[in-house]
């Protein structure tokens, strides 16, 4: 019973690391149908937030350092948020009712943010400062001129390519004085640890064994995240707008909601919810430029299985996910089992499973064949959601 319950503890940990990076992705997917294979890498910077964070407080001593969690939070969350803005103002926006597309898209962009992160340094960073002063500048100086719309296209191209130009020239002007402190990588490509605060080392006593605090520290995360998403979405106006193009997209605009600005919005905060994800998953191990692959595909399953832009199916899909692969992957199921008599071969059924990788193989299987039955989820789209 001890490890069952142990294992039922972390399994439903595990589902809430699931569920509160699924988040951002069931709001965006449900929405606009954008499959944001990127979504692992705004994990990732919110990791990498989070032990920047970390990083500036740890020189104030021990007593504020414990708490700059409250500070890598709203941080992740922002930073991811405004680089979701970003993705969806600069790419996504073009590709709407083109899933194939954004999945290209998307992909090409994980790739970027993983080796921005390992080459980054300061001259990068003034590098693309300067671009972006003199592209958005330039642009919004023309924009006062009255043929603008005319000479808005070339424009555009003629600047990129201007900026582009005098940013890179620039930097290789900057990288000869071998200035140290600007060339050198900020990341690379190691692993960098994130220290967590004093009061969430080590764990609560129960049943015989320790529920640790950083666990239960995602799990109530997770529960406010839940909390707000859902006070958002049916208490504000913005909120009741999401829901309203979710359901309509066309009859939305004709009663004047900015689909656009609605687009823009949900994008953001699905990327900013990534971000705590990612400031979450900082404690449980090591932050890497790939640590968002290692969740990626489990947070899609969940989003599949619980179906597609429903929140309670996808809370539900995530605790299943979770406890199952925690009771296969680390040989519960064949502890819990009598080894004696005709239940020896599930004994054995489940040592053959009892590894992360092999974990993985048994919940696939099962997801392809609940999926044969229940093609569009536990929860499938009804209504006029259901015909797009």
């Amino acid at each position: 019973m001890s490890a069952l319950l142990e294992g039922l503890f972390n399994g439903i940990s595990i589902g809430s690391v699931l569920l509160i990076a699924a988040l951002g992705l069931a709001i965006v997917f449900g929405l606009m149908g954008v499959i944001n294979l990127a979504h692992g890498e705004l994990m990732m910077l919110g990791a990498y937030t989070t032990y920047v964070v970390q990083n500036v407080f740890k020189p104030l001593g021990e007593p504020v350092f414990n708490f700059y969690i409250l500070a890598a939070l709203p941080i992740a969350f922002l930073v991811a948020g405004l680089v979701g803005l970003a993705l969806e103002r600069t790419v996504i926006r073009y590709l709407y009712g083109r899933p194939l597309e954004t999945l290209l898209a998307t992909w090409g962009v994980s790739l970027i943010l993983q080796q921005f992160v390992r080459s980054v340094n300061g001259l990068l960073v003034i590098a693309i400062a300067v671009f972006c002063g003199l592209y958005f500048g330039g642009l919004w100086f023309l924009s006062r001129r009255v043929d603008w719309e005319q000479i808005r296209s070339k424009a555009r191209v003629l600047f990129f390519f201007l900026s582009a130009a005098i940013a890179a020239a620039g930097g290789f002007i900057v990288a000869q004085t071998k200035q140290d402190s600007l060339i050198r990588p900020w990341f690379s490509a190691r692993n960098v640890d994130v220290t967590a605060p004093a009061w969430l080392r080590g764990g609560l006593p129960f049943a015989g064994f320790q529920l640790p605090y950083t666990r239960i520290l995602i799990i109530i995360l997770t529960i406010l995240c839940i909390i707000g998403i859902i006070l958002f979405f049916n208490r504000s106006n913005w909120g009741l707008r999401i829901r309203a193009v979710t359901q309509n997209r066309t009859m939305s605009a004709c009663l004047g909601i900015p689909t656009d600005q609605v687009d823009a919005l949900t994008f953001a905060i699905g990327s900013g919810l990534a971000g705590i994800a990612g400031c979450a998953i900082s404690f449980l191990g090591s932050v890497g430029p790939s640590t968002g692959q290692n969740y990626i595909v489990d947070t899609f399953m969940v989003v599949v299985v619980g179906g597609v832009g429903n929140l309670l199916g996808t809370i539900i899909a995530a605790m299943i996910i979770g406890i199952l692969s925690y009771l296969i992957g680390s040989g519960t199921f064949a502890l819990i089992i009598p080894p004696e008599g005709i239940l020896q071969n599930g004994v054995d059924f489940f040592n053959f499973f009892a590894t992360t990788s092999m974990a993985k193989v048994m919940i696939f299987i099962l997801i392809i064949l609940f999926l044969q039955i229940k093609p569009a989820g536990i929860f499938a789209p009804k209504g006029r959601t259901a015909e797009l």
